[in-house]
């Protein structure tokens, strides 16, 4: 290990918003299911993000802003006075340990079912099934058809966000991320595979873009750019949210960019495989925000990729999976070039402290 690396930017401060950041490691969303059935965050959950509160930020898990939006059962919500209360002693934690942690809010879409959402219906742009199974009680099942939000429900959904981002900064939230990724609702509209509209909210990339343009600013409007962060992941061909003709993408996310440009947002995080690229570095330029970057599933983020993130990609900040669940120290091990724990697939989703609260922290001899 190097003098510089121990110097490296990565280890330096820095701004997104209004928060200052000790350091440029991210710990990102990570789903976990291990709330209450009713979605109430657990005191296993504020053990959980409080030992990870050495990173420069946390965000937190997808959170649903409204039960319709649930996609997994034991996802946390930020719907109730429960869970705005549950919430409020995790974040009063890891503020008390020096951390920094938003909520990320997410709403699944057509991710999900009857069961879980408690409404006899899932929503989505267009009735459009996932062709990925979806988990529920008695086990994966068909993704239902979806009903597709007519105009005038697209306001009160927009509204559903606005609830949440407001509960979140009630729960002492340093801020709220909106997950515009991974296939779900708001990924539904920016796709063409999933978005059939021939609406204002459809068909063309600029009318695609409306809704995460129109959701986004409303949420910025309640609880302030400054405290808003935008989640996305183009070109990830996730749950059936297919983008393979680059011109399109190029057009579409551009538009989402001149729509929130003004805003002045507090970070926008993007997950995609090649950060250096034009897509990603076009992206940048155009939102004009603080960059997390993230290389995603088929690019796992080392050490060394992380220092190369913040070289030569233009990142503020980058974005950590599978090494932040194992290494609640990561910062610690990243810095004084340590050995990592394992992550344990096993226990990524569910059950309780065992692969979640029980990884070890570095031992200095």
């Amino acid at each position: 290990m190097s003098d510089h690396d121990t110097a490296h930017p990565l280890f330096s401060p820095a701004e997104l918003g209004k928060l200052e950041l000790d350091n440029r490691v991210v710990m990102a969303p990570l789903t976990r299911i291990r709330a209450e059935s009713d979605g109430t965050p657990t005191e296993l959950m504020k053990e959980y993000y409080a030992q990870r509160a050495s990173f420069g930020m946390i965000i937190t898990e997808g959170t649903w802003p409204v039960q319709e939006g649930r996609t997994w059962g034991r996802q946390p919500g930020i719907e109730t006075a429960a869970h705005v209360a549950a919430w409020r002693e995790i974040t009063d934690e890891v503020h008390a340990r020096g951390g920094r942690i938003v909520l990320q809010m997410m709403h699944g879409g057509r991710i999900s079912h009857p069961e879980l959402t408690g409404t006899g219906r899932i929503v989505a742009p267009s009735e459009i099934a996932s062709p990925n199974p979806i988990r529920i009680s008695s086990g994966k099942v068909d993704g239902p058809v979806p009903h597709a939000l007519t105009q005038e429900e697209i306001p009160e959904i927009i509204g559903q966000f606005v609830a949440g981002a407001r509960n979140a900064m009630s729960a002492g939230m340093d801020g709220v991320q909106v997950h515009g990724a991974n296939g779900y609702l708001i990924h539904e509209f920016l796709a063409p595979s999933s978005n059939t509209r021939t609406d204002a909210y459809g068909g063309s990339p600029e009318n695609r873009a409306r809704f995460a343009i129109e959701v986004v600013t409303a949420v910025a409007e309640a609880i302030g750019a400054e405290n808003t962060g935008l989640r996305l992941s183009p070109e990830h061909n996730i749950q059936g949210a297919l983008e393979e003709d680059r011109e399109d993408v190029l057009t579409t996310y551009l538009a989402l960019a001149e729509g929130l440009a003004d805003l002045g947002l507090a970070h926008v995080e993007i997950v995609h495989h090649e950060p250096e690229g034009e897509l990603v570095q076009a992206l940048r330029e155009g939102f004009g925000a603080p960059l997390i970057l993230n290389t995603g599933f088929s690019r796992f983020s080392t050490r060394d990729t992380a220092f190369g993130l913040i070289d030569r990609a233009g990142a503020a900040a980058v974005s950590v999976g599978r090494s932040a669940l194992a290494n609640p120290d990561l910062v610690q091990r990243w810095r004084e070039d340590g050995p990592l724990n394992d992550p344990d697939p096993e226990t990524y989703y569910g059950g309780g402290a065992k692969g979640y609260t029980d990884y070890p922290v570095l031992q200095r001899t």
